[in-house]
Parts: C-alpha cells; sequence; structure tokens
C-alpha cells in the first residue's frame, strides 16, 4: 500500500467512527481534521468534498462489517448455525463496536433519512444487502432440510435485523449491554424453535 492509499485509508477509517458517533451533519471539517491529524488540504487531496468523503467512510464502516460476518460464517454451514453467527457479531457492536459508536448502519440510517439522500440511498442499499444475506440463508436452509419449508425468509429477516438494532439502540441508550443480551437470547431461541426442523 502506498503512502497515499495508507493516508486515505486513515482518513476513511477516522472520519467513519467519526461520523457514526457525532453523525454527518454534527461533524463538521475541523473535527475531522481534528480525529486525522492532517489539515483540510490533506483532507481535500484525497476527497472532493465532504459529502464523497461521507458516502466513502460510510462503504469503508460497511466493509467492515460484512468481513466480520464473513469470518463468522466462514466454518458455518448449517442454516441455524450460520444465522446464530450472523446474531452473535452483533454482540460486539455494544461492548466491542467494529466500528466505535455503535452500528453504523443504525445510526445511518436515523441520520439520513431526511437530511442527506445519497447517503440514504447508500444506506438503503446496504440494508438490502443484510436482508438478502439473511434471506438466502434462509432459502438454502429449506431446500437443504435444515429450516421449515412454510418459513417467510422476508418475515424472519426483518425480525431478526428489527429486534437486533432496537438492541443495539437500547444498550446504547442505557449503556447496558443486558439489552443486548435478551435480544440474542430471544433470537436464537427463535430460531432453534419457530425455524428448525
Amino acid at each position: 500500500m502506498s503512502k497515499g492509499e495508507e493516508t486515505k485509508e486513515k482518513i476513511l477509517s477516522s472520519a467513519a467512527e467519526l461520523f457514526n458517533q457525532q453523525g454527518y451533519a454534527g461533524s463538521s471539517i475541523s473535527d475531522i481534521m481534528r480525529v486525522t491529524g492532517l489539515q483540510k488540504g490533506g483532507i481535500y487531496n484525497h476527497f472532493k468534498s465532504k459529502d464523497e468523503l461521507a458516502l466513502l467512510a460510510f462503504d469503508y464502516a460497511i466493509a467492515q462489517i460484512r468481513e466480520h460476518y464473513r469470518v463468522a460464517l466462514r466454518n458455518k454451514r448449517h442454516a441455524i448455525e450460520r444465522l446464530q453467527a450472523i446474531i452473535d457479531v452483533f454482540r460486539s457492536f455494544v461492548d466491542n463496536p467494529i466500528i466505535k459508536g455503535g452500528c453504523p448502519l443504525l445510526n445511518t440510517a436515523i441520520e439520513s433519512d431526511d437530511t442527506h439522500p445519497q447517503l440514504r440511498d447508500r444506506t438503503q442499499i446496504a440494508m438490502n444487502s443484510w436482508q438478502d444475506m439473511i434471506c438466502l440463508i434462509i432459502q438454502k436452509g429449506i431446500i437443504k432440510g435444515e429450516i421449515r419449508a412454510d418459513v417467510d425468509a422476508d418475515e424472519v429477516a426483518t425480525i431478526v435485523i428489527a429486534t437486533l438494532e432496537g438492541a443495539v439502540m437500547m444498550s446504547k441508550l442505557y449503556g447496558d449491554s443486558i439489552h443486548m443480551e435478551i435480544v440474542i437470547k430471544h433470537l436464537n431461541n427463535y430460531i432453534e424453535t419457530y425455524l428448525q426442523i
């Protein structure tokens, strides 16, 4: 990796954490300069605008999460194990977040819904990808006889995602991971009793 690429990645990593903690609108170029240790020219040498940086920082954050999913799913073959691995990745969003500030998908979805259409579109794409991953696991599980044939994959994906994101929000709000632990226990039970053959 060249020096320029290293600098760009450092900016993306720092900006991803900053935006995830303070929000896009709540982060000024001065904040970005502070967390990166660079002057304005050093940042704009790599990015055309704060908007471009926000979009690419979001992509960076989502790529970090996808990598955690990839690692968590690597040795899991059974659909139930794969769903539980996805759920378990969320445990870290509270106590040891992949990107400081919690779940970038949740935070960005809430912030960008009315204020930043491009970021909102990017967030929808990331959410669709997550929903598709869960649906595909369920659909393959049905085909392999690991999940009941009458299970609605889209419904389960919505339940899992909405419940996990709600647990992140409550755990952060109250500063207590018990909310995530309760949800993880519930979702694992739901998967084992409702989905499994």
